[in-house]
């Protein structure tokens, strides 16, 4: 039996990919084996699916000034060490990691115990923990055409994003009866991110009474950030968030405005579903949804709209432009490279573990 190592944590970002991974890694009969830290979100998230699971020291390696920055050097090689021996100890065939600091003690003690280490690139351009890593990677897997040009022909390879199986299983009439809506009306979804936008509810709610004239409206508004005084709006629903209706709501959507996180994205080009993206600004963020925005933009999958140009009126123009074109978005995206990642994945995984 191969055995295989996964690792990555710190936001559930660098975590669900993997666990999207894990019924065709079992097809393929590998025993896996989880590498996290102590306490992150990926312990949690890994507990219900019966894997054994490690947790090392971890350290954020920040670029900024931190009393911690003091002291997470010395988690950082303290979870050098227990990687070290947990690679020496399980003999995996292949490591895979998907990001966030505590997979750099991992992917190093891969390289030192020669195991092969295969790596998942989200963004356009890696952030600072996959730099670290990627020098000692054997193959590193992309979302963008644009990440592939970055590395030495033949290292990188466009698989885009492992999407979790449950979202294709969505029921629209399901989605529908949830928020009390009628099939004979668009339907809008509206995905501010886990914490919600404060820009995108404020957009939305300044122009509602107009969309509401030719749309329905699904708006996940994040915790605490719901409007009381429209809970009984017809054809308006509103949610902190959503946890298992989520492929529900998908399903019923005609139209996506979301964030350009990369996951988010690429199951919104998974789903084949035409949206807009409202990238987090430079003000907020290091920038990388923006040029995850534009790619996808300039390969016809999404509409953009800068959050610095976002108002009711260009929130507007952007949701009837999209309507209008929806067979074009979604043309394109059934003509994507990018369809199909888990199998290219898992292949590139059984090319490295011989």
């Amino acid at each position: 039996m191969k055995r295989i190592v996964l690792t990555g944590g710190g936001t559930a970002g660098h975590v669900t990919p993997n666990i999207a991974l894990l019924p065709a890694l079992k097809k393929e009969g590998y025993d896996i084996h989880y590498i996290g830290s102590k306490n992150g979100i990926e312990k949690e998230l890994i507990k219900e699916f019966n894997i054994p699971y490690y947790g090392i020291s971890s350290g954020k390696l920040r670029r900024y000034f931190d009393l911690k920055n003091f002291t997470d050097p010395f988690r950082v090689l303290k979870g050098c060490h227990e990687a070290s021996t947990l690679i020496k100890k399980l003999k995996p065939d292949v490591v895979f990691s998907k990001g966030g600091f505590v997979t750099v003690p991992v992917v190093l003690a891969a390289k030192r115990h020669h195991v092969p280490a295969i790596i998942h690139e989200s963004d356009i351009t890696p952030g600072l923990a996959n730099k670290l890593c990627l020098p000692h990677a054997t193959k590193v897997c992309t979302n963008f055409p644009e990440t592939v040009a970055l590395f030495p022909e033949g290292k990188a390879v466009l698989t885009g994003s492992p999407i979790r199986e449950e979202l294709f299983s969505g029921d629209k009439l399901k989605g529908l009866s949830l928020c009390g809506f009628t099939i004979n009306k668009p339907v809008i979804l509206i995905i501010g991110g886990s914490l919600g936008s404060v820009a995108i509810n404020e957009a939305v709610r300044s122009i509602l009474p107009t969309l509401l004239e030719k749309y329905q409206i699904i708006h996940l508004c994040g915790k605490g950030k719901t409007d009381p005084s429209l809970n009984n709006t017809k054809g308006y629903v509103q949610f902190e968030y959503v946890k298992k209706e989520l492929s529900d709501l998908l399903n019923a959507a005609d139209v996506v405005i979301s964030r350009a996180g990369a996951n988010a994205i690429c199951e919104l080009l998974a789903l084949q579903k035409p949206n807009i993206l409202i990238p987090l600004s430079k003000a907020a963020s290091r920038g990388d949804q923006i040029l995850n925005a534009n790619s996808f933009q300039k390969q016809g999958y999404s509409y953009v709209i800068p959050e610095e140009g976002l108002t009711g009126e260009t929130l507007k123009e952007g949701l009837h432009a999209v309507y209008a074109k929806r067979d074009l978005y979604m043309s394109a995206m059934r003509k994507s490279p990018l369809n199909k990642p888990i199998d290219k994945i898992v292949s590139i995984i059984n090319e490295v573990a011989k």
